[in-house]
C-alpha cells in the first residue's frame, strides 16, 4: 500500500528535473510519461517477481524470504531518498524497492494457508483490510510530511515502516515443512528435482489456465485510476478540492469490501467464487468509465466509494479461488505465476494513459479505455465454474470406472477360485 500511494505522488510531482536537461518543451511533454513509468514499473515489478518469490518460498520458507524482502525494500527506499533526478528512481524505487516489497508480500499470502482452511476467505479479508487502514491515513500523512520536510525526507521517514516489516517477518512460523527445513534436519541441504522447483503442472488444469489469462486481461486498465486520478482532479478542479479525500474513500470502502466479500466467499461453494471477481471487474470497469463524466467533485467521491468496495472484493478472494482451482499443494506457485502474468498489464497500462493525456490534453479517453479491459476479462472468467465442474465430473467418472473395474476383477478372481477349489473338495470328499 505504501508502494501504491508513493507511486501516485511521484506521478503527480513536478519538482523532479530530468537529467542533463533544463526541462525544455519536449522534456515537459514526456515528463508525465516518465513519472507514470516509475510508478507503474514499481507495481509491475512487485508482481513480476512473484513466480521467483514463490519458488524461494517453497525452498527456504516464508520467514527467510519475508525478512530478506523487507531488508531489500528498506535499502531501495532509503537509496531513493538520495537521488537528485528522476532517472535513478527507475532502479532504486521501481526495481529495488519493488522487488523487496514483492519478497515481503508473497509469503504473507502463503503463510495464511498454513494456519487456516475453512475460513480462508474471511482471514484473507481481515489481513488485507489492514492495508486499507494505511490507505486511509497515508494520503494525509504523506501530504503533511512532504509539505513540511519534502519528498526525500518523507521517503526516509517511511523507511521506519519497512524496518517494522523486517521485524514482523521473524514472526512467520510455517506449520508445513519446506525443502530447506528437511535438508537442515538431515544435516545437508539439497535442491529438489527441477520439476518440483518449477511446478508447471498447475497449467494442466484448464480452469486455472483460463483464470491466469482472464485476470491479466482485465488488469490493463485496473491501475490507471490509482496513478492518474490525482492529476485528473488537479486538471479539472484545480486547488479548490482536496484530492486526498478520494484516496480516503477508496481506502475505507476497500477495507469494508475485503471484510464483507471475504466472508461471503466462504459461503459460496467451489469455483463459483469466481463470480465475485466477475462482479468486481464489471463495477470497476464501469466506475473507470464514469470518472470523465463526473464534473462535480461529489460524483467522483461516489465513484471512488464503489470502486474501492469492489477493489476489496477482487483482492481478498484471489487466494481462496486459487485453492479451489489447483488445491493446497500447488497453490503457492499458482498464485506466483498469476501475479507474474499480472505484472505486464499493470506496468503497461498507466504509461499508455499518460501518453494519451499528453497527446489529447485530457484524461477522458484514457479513463474510458481503462474501463474496457475489466469488462472483457470478467466475461472470460464467467466460464471458469462450468469448466471446473466438468473437470470434477470427469474425475469422478474415472474414479467410479476404476472402482467398478476393481470390483469386476475381484468378482472374477473369486469365481475362478471357487471353480478351482470345488473339484478339489469333491475329490477329497470322494477319497
Amino acid at each position: 500500500m505504501v508502494l501504491r500511494k508513493l507511486g501516485s505522488l511521484i506521478a503527480a510531482r513536478s519538482d523532479f528535473p530530468s537529467a542533463g536537461t533544463d526541462l525544455s518543451l519536449s522534456s515537459r511533454t514526456c515528463m508525465r510519461e516518465v513519472k507514470a513509468w516509475v510508478s507503474s514499473l514499481s507495481m509491475g515489478m512487485v508482481f513480476f517477481c512473484s513466480p521467483i518469490v514463490s519458488i524461494f518460498t517453497d525452498l527456504f520458507g516464508c520467514r527467510k524470504v519475508a525478512v530478506i524482502g523487507a531488508a531489500l525494500g528498506f535499502v531501495g527506499l532509503l537509496s531513493s531518498s538520495f537521488v537528485s533526478t528522476i532517472e535513478p528512481l527507475y532502479f532504486t524505487y521501481g526495481v529495488l524497492f519493488a522487488c523487496g516489497c514483492s519478497f515481503a508480500y508473497q509469503p504473507s499470502l502463503v503463510i495464511l494457508g498454513h494456519y487456516f482452511k475453512k475460513r480462508l476467505g474471511l482471514v484473507n479479508g481481515i489481513v488485507t483490510a489492514g492495508s486499507s487502514l494505511f490507505t486511509v491515513s497515508l494520503p494525509f500523512l504523506l501530504r503533511v510530511l512532504i509539505d513540511s520536510v519534502g519528498l526525500f525526507n518523507t521517503l526516509r521517514v517511511l523507511c521506519i515502516l519497512m524496518f517494522i516489516l523486517f521485524l514482523a517477518g521473524f514472526t512467520y512460523k510455517p506449520l508445513v515443512s519446506n525443502t530447506k527445513d528437511e535438508g537442515e534436519k538431515k544435516g545437508k541441504f539439497r535442491f529438489p528435482p527441477e520439476k518440483k522447483i518449477f511446478n508447471f503442472s498447475v497449467f494442466k488444469v484448464k480452469s486455472y489456465r483460463i483464470w491466469a489469462f482472464g485476470i491479466p486481461a482485465a488488469l490493463f486498465g485496473y491501475f490507471v485510476p490509482y496513478v492518474h486520478l490525482m492529476k485528473h482532479v488537479e486538471d479539472r478542479f484545480g486547488d479548490s478540492v482536496q484530492e486526498e479525500v478520494l484516496l480516503l474513500c477508496l481506502g475505507i470502502t476497500s477495507g469494508i469490501g475485503r471484510l464483507i466479500f471475504g466472508r461471503v466467499a466462504d459461503c459460496i461453494p467451489g469455483a463459483k467464487k469466481v463470480y465475485l471477481q466477475v462482479t468486481s471487474f464489471f463495477f470497476i470497469g464501469l466506475m473507470s468509465m464514469m470518472i470523465p463524466v463526473c464534473h462535480v467533485f461529489g460524483g467522483l467521491i461516489a465513484v471512488c466509494l464503489f470502486m474501492g468496495l469492489f477493489d476489496g472484493c477482487f483482492i481478498c478472494i484471489m487466494a481462496p479461488i486459487a485453492f479451489e482451482l489447483v488445491g493446497a499443494q500447488d497453490v503457492s506457485q499458482a498464485i506466483g505465476f498469476l501475479l507474474g502474468f499480472m505484472s505486464i498489464p499493470m506496468t503497461v497500462g498507466p504509461p499508455i494513459a499518460g501518453l494519451l493525456r499528453d497527446r489529447l490534453g485530457t484524461y477522458d479517453v484514457a479513463f474510458y479505455l481503462a474501463g474496457v479491459p475489466p469488462l472483457i476479462g470478467g466475461a472470460i472468467l464467467c466460464i471458469i465454474p462450468w469448466v471446473h465442474e466438468r473437470r470434477k465430473l470427469k474425475e469422478r467418472a474415472k474414479t467410479v470406472d476404476g472402482e467398478t473395474t476393481e470390483k469386476m476383477l475381484e468378482n472374477e478372481s473369486t469365481l475362478v477360485l471357487d471353480a478351482v477349489e470345488k473339484p478339489v473338495k469333491e475329490m477329497e470328499s470322494g477319497v
